[in-house]
């Protein structure tokens, strides 16, 4: 069943007024914050690269208070293990049996601050989560629930203490953004309420969670031409093929974008995908899965200038009448 044309209208409907509830409490964010539900309802993870103090957590709790759903938070530092993201069994002496209690990952938002400070063994605790929905733990499999969405942190590579990741958990994201800092009129905002700790604690629900859930439903009903799935696969083998490039998008990735392209189309009110929602996504939801050769990158070349290369190289495929 494809979506019809009413019910894009109500999703894009439903959807402003998520963003316009959240925008209260992350003021001038607009378009991250369409970003970040987009991939919640894709479903999938975002990757926020940003400095410290830019409204990462304000921006998780905002999520969750809109949504009627759970929130956490973990801290990743140097000694955080494994346990401390998922959960752990312990042996109750009182029932003589062993219960699991739960880590701070079975949350609706889940941040992942600063997840580049942890090690390696720690960042993939997130793994077969971000991937599955569940974690096993002695054994045993534990459902995280829908929706989930993990937000995670990274402060730039090149600050001491940290530990690059790795491209195949880099690929578990669906797409990457920054919040950034606010403009001037939104900052001169904020001060004028800084006495005001937590916004989104002042925040009203606007959906339930499993409305949610209907919109992830109804947003994979969204229809796509087959010159548009033409299109993105052209895209994708070029980025194999660019002589900057030394690994290109995976089929992950190119599943990930149209799994977000859908989602844009009803956020714009269509119940089709038109070539422009994939222009709009596609450095979003490709950039961080592209590895460049190390000699084009040292002569300057970037993932962003390789993709706006492709792009402009691809001719997009002529829009087609469509109806309800």
């Amino acid at each position: 069943m494809t979506m019809t044309s009413e019910q894009a209208r109500w999703f894009a409907e439903t959807f402003d007024k998520l963003v316009q509830n959240i925008s209260t409490a992350v003021l001038g964010k607009h378009e991250v914050i369409r970003l970040v539900l987009t991939a919640m309802m894709a479903p999938g993870h975002v990757l926020l690269e940003d400095a410290p103090g830019t409204g990462k957590t304000s921006l998780a709790r905002s999520i969750a208070a809109t949504v009627q759903g759970s929130s956490s938070r973990i801290q990743f530092t140097p000694d955080l293990l494994p346990s401390d993201v998922t959960g752990v069994t312990i042996y109750d002496q009182s029932s003589k049996s062993f219960e699991f209690h739960q880590g701070p990952v079975f949350a609706d938002i889940v941040l992942a601050d600063e997840i580049n400070r942890a090690s390696p063994k720690t960042q993939s605790a997130l793994l077969e989560v971000m991937e599955e929905g569940r974690v096993t733990v002695d054994g045993i499999t534990h459902e995280v629930g829908a929706p989930f969405i993990v937000i995670a942190t990274q402060n730039p590579i090149e600050q001491a203490g940290t530990y690059r990741l790795p491209e195949a958990q880099l690929d578990r994201f669906l797409l990457k953004t920054s919040i950034g800092y606010p403009d001037h009129a939104s900052s001169v905002q904020i001060l004028q309420g800084a006495s005001v700790l937590d916004r989104s604690s002042q925040l009203s629900p606007r959906i339930s969670l499993q409305a949610v859930d209907d919109m992830t439903q109804l947003a994979s009903t969204v229809h796509v031409d087959a010159a548009v799935l033409e299109y993105v696969s052209r895209l994708m083998e070029e980025t194999r093929l660019a002589s900057e490039v030394r690994v290109g998008v995976s089929i992950r990735g190119g599943i990930a974008l149209m799994r977000a392209v859908k989602v844009w189309a009803a956020v714009s009110g269509r119940h089709y995908v038109v070539p422009d929602d994939v222009k709009h996504l596609v450095e979003p939801v490709w950039l961080h899965r592209v590895v460049l050769d190390p000699e084009a990158e040292f002569a300057g070349s970037t993932a962003a200038s390789v993709m706006a290369k492709i792009l402009t190289e691809v001719a997009p495929p002529q829009e087609r009448q469509h109806t309800a």
